[in-house]
C-alpha cells in the first residue's frame, strides 16, 4: 500500500525578507518532522510581489531555492512553493519549484494564469506548459493561486492524469469563500486528492485568513489549518484509497475528451 505524508506550512510571510521567512519555514518544519512532502504557499519568501523589481532574485543566487534543495537533500524528503524569479532574460517568473531529496531532482512550474486584477501581468511573463511530478508513487500536479479558477487548466486529461493536484497561494480573505468552494470543486470533478496551502498574515492588498487544507476525491476535508495562525498540519494521502475510488465510481472515464 502506498502512502505519502504530506505537510501543510501556512506561514505569516515577511515582506521581502527571505531570511526571517526560511527561519519560520524551519520552525514549522521541526514541529511535524519525517513528513515526506512539505508544501509552503505562493512567493513564500518575499510575499506576493506583483511588482518584482528589487525583490525577485535572479535562479543562480536565490537563497530560498538554494534552502529548498538543501533542506529537502538534508532530510530526505520534497519541499514545494513558489517564489519570485528573474531569469537570465531579464524576464520575471512566479516559478513553483518541488524540490525531491529523496531523486535529487528539481523540478519547476511556472504560472499561467498571472491575476491581472492585481496587474501580475504587468510584470510577469506566464508559463505555457503543465508539470507533474512522479513522487512517493503518486503523480503530482503543480498549480499557483488563480490556476484554481480555471478549471479547463487542470482538467484529468489523457494526456494529463495526475493523482494529486498541489495548489500554493496568496488567497484573500475577501475572497475565502471561493477558495473553500473551488478547491472542492477541483477534487471532485478530478477525482484526486487537492493539497491547497494558503498564507495568513497581511499585505498591501488585503487580509490573508488562510485555511489550507487537504481534499480528498469525494470533496471532503481529510485536514484544515486554523484560520489566521501560522501553522503545520500533516494529512497522510493513500493510493490506494483513491485506486479504489476510482475504480468503483467511474466518473473520469466518461469525461469529456
Amino acid at each position: 500500500m502506498t502512502t505519502m505524508k504530506v505537510t501543510l506550512l501556512q506561514t505569516d510571510i515577511r515582506w521581502a525578507d527571505a531570511r526571517q521567512n526560511i527561519s519560520e519555514a524551519m520552525h514549522l518544519m521541526d514541529s511535524q518532522p519525517e513528513s515526506d512532502l512539505y508544501v509552503l504557499p505562493e512567493m513564500w519568501s518575499t510575499g506576493f510581489a506583483t511588482q518584482p523589481e528589487g525583490i525577485a532574485h535572479d535562479e543562480a543566487d536565490n537563497i530560498a531555492l538554494q534552502w529548498m534543495q538543501q533542506t529537502a537533500d538534508e532530510r530526505h524528503c520534497a519541499i514545494c512553493g513558489s517564489v519570485a524569479l528573474r531569469l537570465l532574460d531579464g524576464t520575471f517568473r512566479n516559478r513553483l519549484y518541488f524540490a525531491d531529496g529523496r531523486s535529487h531532482q528539481l523540478y519547476h512550474y511556472d504560472k499561467h494564469h498571472l491575476f491581472t486584477y492585481g496587474q501580475e501581468d504587468r510584470y510577469y511573463t506566464p508559463g505555457n506548459s503543465h508539470t507533474i511530478v512522479s513522487y512517493e508513487g503518486f503523480r503530482i500536479l503543480l498549480l499557483t493561486c488563480y490556476d484554481l479558477r480555471f478549471p479547463c487548466w487542470s482538467r484529468y486529461a489523457t494526456d494529463l492524469e495526475y493523482d494529486v493536484m498541489v495548489l500554493v497561494a496568496n488567497w484573500p480573505q475577501a475572497r475565502q469563500a471561493a477558495w473553500q468552494l473551488l478547491t472542492r470543486a477541483r477534487a471532485i470533478e478530478n477525482q484526486c486528492y487537492v493539497v491547497a496551502v494558503n498564507r495568513v498574515g497581511d499585505d498591501r492588498f488585503g487580509h490573508y485568513e488562510g485555511k489550507s487544507a487537504v481534499i480528498d476525491p469525494l470533496g471532503s476535508t481529510l485536514g484544515q489549518c486554523r484560520s489566521h495562525e501560522q501553522q503545520a498540519l500533516s494529512v497522510e494521502l493513500d493510493y490506494a484509497e483513491l485506486e479504489r475510488r476510482r475504480q468503483k465510481f467511474r466518473v473520469l472515464e466518461d469525461r469529456d475528451r
